[in-house]
């Protein structure tokens, strides 16, 4: 079926839709990684967002349900170039298509997904509507697209109870702003005892549960949009050890007085590098971010930056127990250079 995206300047794109047939409104980004779209499709740091991916041919792997980072699929609609109708891979479950059909998601494809990365570069992020009428103006989907709102999306994709997996170590309490499943696994896999709270919890009820170490996660939207968790953070500090990674990182940032900005066109794919001051030595990371630090705490100190435009990947307080990072230690999809980062969690309990 024919099918067009209209971006809010004007722009139209026309292709064929694919997935579930019904119009969808979002803010359209582009991520560089040439595999790992079933991840890419369930990271809840997407909610809001309808993603173009660069490479060329999508879907070739198909789908394979062990990857998904949470639920759901999180993004508001999903744009390939191509994509592919005759998966061949032995973990493969299901189509792109019919996945995309059973979670209720648009899919476009045939655009010149080229010329739609260089215009978000360009001229930055900005929202669109994928649409069934081919008839359909920016004028005509104007009120759709100004109606879109992505406020309150954190409580949208966190998880509405605790959830608890048994670990002999250190016991993890992790805030959920959008949580990637690889993450938990994360501590998970070095033996840790977790608790998965919702990002409504009080400081209050996470404190009594008498946590080790408290883990502030990924997840979508403006953190300026969050006073309500940054007051919860705030409760916490001096506390309990605290780590963070995206969001968390900004939160923090957040709770100590320093400012957060939007990037003209984020910082989303599996090759960004990032310098480590504290290791010396420069990793290949997995990124998913349209915000950013702009202005560093005084009490913290910049342990990490970006090669490719120099913003803030990484903080360490200079006196408490805290550390964060910017981008997304545990891949999925992206390198795993990163990984030791959940080591370097953890020995924030020693004060390392």
């Amino acid at each position: 079926m024919k099918a067009r995206l209209i971006l809010e300047d004007g722009t139209v794109f026309k292709g064929k839709a694919f997935g579930y047939l019904e119009e969808s409104v979002g803010e359209v980004v582009f991520n560089t990684s040439m595999t790992g779209y079933g991840e890419v499709l369930t990271d809840p740091s997407y909610y809001g967002q309808i993603v173009t991916m660069t490479y060329p041919l999508i879907g070739n792997y198909g789908i394979n349900l062990e990857d998904v980072q949470s639920r759901n699929v999180c993004v508001k609609g999903f744009i390939v170039r191509e994509k592919s109708d005759t998966p061949n891979n032995f973990r493969n479950e299901m189509s792109l298509d019919v996945y995309l059909k059973q979670n209720k998601i648009i899919g476009l494809e045939g655009i010149d997904t080229r010329a739609l990365t260089k215009i978000l570069r360009n001229q930055g992020t900005m929202r669109g509507i994928i649409t069934l009428d081919n008839n359909a103006t920016l004028e005509s989907v104007q009120p759709k697209i100004e109606k879109f709102d992505n406020t309150y999306a954190v409580y949208d994709v966190s998880r509405k109870e605790k959830e608890y997996f048994q670990g002999s170590g250190a016991k993890v309490a992790v805030m959920d702003y959008g949580v990637k499943q690889n993450i938990i696994e994360n501590f998970i896999n070095r033996g840790c005892d977790v608790t998965v709270y919702p990002a409504t919890t009080t400081a209050e009820e996470v404190l009594n549960d008498d946590p080790d170490l408290i883990f502030l996660s990924n997840g979508p939207g403006d953190p300026d949009d969050l006073d309500e968790i940054v007051g919860n953070v705030k409760k916490m500090i001096g506390k309990k050890p605290i780590v963070g990674i995206c969001l968390g990182h900004q939160i923090l940032a957040r709770v100590f007085g320093g400012k957060t900005g939007k990037l003209k066109f984020g910082h989303r794919g599996g090759n960004h590098p990032v310098k480590d001051f504290e290791e010396n030595k420069v990793f290949i990371t997995a990124q998913n971010h349209g915000y950013y630090v702009t202005d560093v705490p005084e009490c913290m100190n910049v342990t990490q930056v970006n090669l490719n435009d120099n913003t803030v990947e990484g903080m360490r307080h200079k006196e408490l127990p805290i550390y964060s990072v910017q981008y997304h230690p545990e891949a999925c999809p992206g390198p795993k250079d990163s990984q030791y980062i959940f080591d370097k969690f953890l020995d924030v309990l020693n004060n390392k």
